[in-house]
């Protein structure tokens, strides 16, 4: 795991105190398109499972994800895809 991607594992998992967290680097299948640099961590796919997140509406997790990395989203990473559940919608 690289260091941006680990500082994003962090971040959200102090955030959040998640019960399952993936931080995924997928800037490898977006080589050479607009926002890739060739040392990577630029596009990234996360998969948050957290309690805090009953209750909420999709748009909603989503903000919420985005505040916590808004240093990362407006400078080196370019993309990122969220895919943020609650226990129960994780265990279904």
């Amino acid at each position: 795991m690289g260091q941006l991607a680990s500082q994003i594992e962090e971040k959200l998992g102090a955030a959040f105190a998640p019960d399952h967290l993936e931080v995924v680097d997928e800037s490898y299948l977006h080589a050479g398109h607009a926002g890739a640099r060739p040392e990577g961590e630029t596009h990234f796919r996360v998969v948050i499972v957290a309690a805090g997140f009953e209750g909420v509406s999709r748009l909603e997790r989503q903000r919420r994800v985005m505040d916590v990395l808004s240093d990362e989203l407006s400078g080196p990473v370019h993309a990122l895809a969220i895919r943020a559940r609650t226990p129960a919608e994780h265990a279904s």
